[in-house]
């Protein structure tokens, strides 16, 4: 279980925790960062994810458009409104599970079915081969018609708004990327309820998929008006490079948010997890989780240089190669912009902290809670 309250104190300055991370990424920022927060805002709203103004000011303080003005830096206009709108969702979809869904992974799977269903070229709703783990009941489809309709509606309009003429092999890459995306937080929530913490290795199986960084990176392609083939796309050191930013993220994630995981009672955290079972401080397990995110990003401009070498024993295209180098570089955007933004949201900082303390929720954190609540009762009924 999480690490006493007397060894988990550690200073609310998220910019203090991350003195130790050193990324050799440069960060960029996108133009159009103002345009794309307004629209968000209002497509927040009008796909009723909130609901008031105050919980319109409170997601506003976020800035969330800000990470999407660093990840794609050279997006145009519209592309950078769909990352923006994208993100929204990620983190309203993730706040869902501070609450009771978090500790239910049955719950989860049904919900993950139902936002599973959405994923067609035309965005219709249809049964198709969503399985659940092995050894596991299948779960039954949360109604969209309860709780859950605003996540479901919202997130049907970006799914159709991003795979829009879009390649078959992209769509299936970034549909599997989703599932895997939502089908994590079953392993999460598994994580919450059991006697032990997960070593790091496990933690990190399941936090790669939980982080987004896949679905994130296939908008990198988007956003640069390409699709990498699939036999490039599997082609070493590809698959290591997308594993290490995945890491890197959730590393520096795992520092920044620390505060704000302790309040909320979550364990799904390298740096809880190195507390308590190595018994370490705070202090000494954020100064190696801070080292192995620069021993990851090390590695990482490692096997890059590597690439133009490979690629050109392999006689790509040059106009391929091009897409390659934005793509790698995309993931070097990732890295750099999610520890620019972190220093700078609220979500992490001393309001971001009380937000989610003594048992608070964000307004928005109960969309999916009255309908898969009831998905999990009645499949209790039928058992």
């Amino acid at each position: 279980m999480p690490p006493s309250s007397g060894r988990t104190s550690t200073c609310s300055d998220p910019t203090r925790r991350t003195a130790a991370v050193r990324l050799p990424f440069p960060v960029r920022f996108s133009p159009h960062a103002e345009r794309a927060r307004r629209h968000t805002l209002q497509w927040v709203q009008g796909m009723g994810l909130l609901t008031g103004d105050a919980a319109a000011g409170e997601y506003d303080a976020l800035r969330l458009e800000r990470l999407m003005a660093y990840f794609y830096p050279d997006a145009t206009a519209a592309d950078l409104e769909l990352a923006a709108d994208f993100n929204a969702w990620f983190f309203i979809f993730d706040d869902q599970f501070d609450g009771w869904l978090g500790k239910r992974p049955g719950a989860v799977e049904g919900l993950v079915r139902t936002l599973a269903r959405t994923m067609t070229p035309d965005g219709v709703p249809r049964q198709h081969d969503w399985r659940a783990p092995r050894g596991v009941r299948r779960p039954p489809v949360v109604p969209a018609d309860g709780g859950v309709r605003p996540l479901v509606t919202a997130f049907r309009d970006i799914w159709r708004r991003s795979v829009a003429g879009r390649p078959a092999c992209w769509q299936r890459r970034f549909r599997a990327h989703w599932t895997a995306y939502m089908a994590a937080y079953r392993g999460e929530a598994q994580h919450r309820n059991a006697e032990r913490l997960p070593s790091l290795e496990r933690f990190l199986e399941v936090r790669r998929d939980s982080i987004g960084v896949q679905p994130c990176l296939d908008l990198t392609e988007r956003c640069g008006g390409y699709s990498l083939p699939d036999e490039l796309y599997g082609m070493p050191p590809l698959p290591d490079l997308r594993e290490i930013t995945a890491d890197v993220v959730i590393f520096v994630n795992d520092i920044v948010s620390l505060s704000k995981e302790l309040a909320a009672g979550d364990v799904n955290n390298s740096v809880i997890i190195r507390t308590a079972q190595r018994g370490c401080t705070t202090a000494e397990a954020i100064e190696h989780i801070a080292a192995l995110a620069n021993a990851r990003a090390a590695r990482f401009t490692q096997l890059a240089a590597s690439l133009p070498r490979r690629l050109s024993r392999c006689c790509v295209p040059a106009e391929v190669r091009g897409h390659i180098e934005h793509y790698v570089e995309g993931m070097g955007h990732l890295m750099a912009g999610n520890l620019a933004w972190s220093l700078a949201t609220s979500r992490y900082d001393e309001t971001g902290v009380a937000a989610v303390s003594g048992g608070r929720q964000r307004p928005w954190a109960q969309l999916a809670a009255d309908g898969a609540e009831t998905a999990a009762v009645g499949r209790t009924a039928r058992a």
